[in-house]
């Protein structure tokens, strides 16, 4: 996207090496086949979140905005098998938005979520504030 070619990030939220992806397959291929239909803007970025589930609870795909929500992140030290030092991230995943529109809210629910994206991350409000509160400032 950052280069001016339409893309699309997915994430299945099934942690074991044997997840099945049969769900996410078919999310991937609906969600590219559409963009490539719809012929999307060059800078447009799709963040997909498909749940961990089976076929028959699956509720299809929500649109959706991203929901304020962060990882706590910790660190496990660990050594593997040879003896080596390596960290796994564990910790805990804090959703702070209730909202019902959200991706982690879809999610939830049994949809796939689809998150429109862009890498502007301006304030546009507080910019236009600024530039009226702050128009007295002088620099040397």
């Amino acid at each position: 996207a950052i280069e001016g070619i339409p893309s699309a990030g997915f994430s299945l939220l099934d942690y074991n090496f044997d997840a099945d992806f049969t769900i996410a397959r078919q999310v991937v291929r609906q969600v590219v086949s559409r963009m490539l239909l719809d012929k999307m803007d060059p800078h447009t970025l799709l963040n997909v979140n498909i749940p961990k589930i089976v076929a028959k609870d699956f509720k299809g795909l929500k649109i959706c905005r991203q929901a304020h929500a962060k990882w706590e992140e910790e660190f496990d030290h660990r050594q593997d098998p040879r003896g080596e030092d390596y960290y796994w991230m564990v910790g805990r995943f804090l959703n702070m938005d209730k909202g019902d529109d959200t991706d982690v809210a879809a999610l939830r629910a049994g949809f796939a979520s689809v998150v429109p994206v862009r890498f502007d991350l301006t304030d546009y409000t507080l910019r236009d504030k600024l530039l009226d509160t702050w128009k007295d400032i002088q620099i040397l």
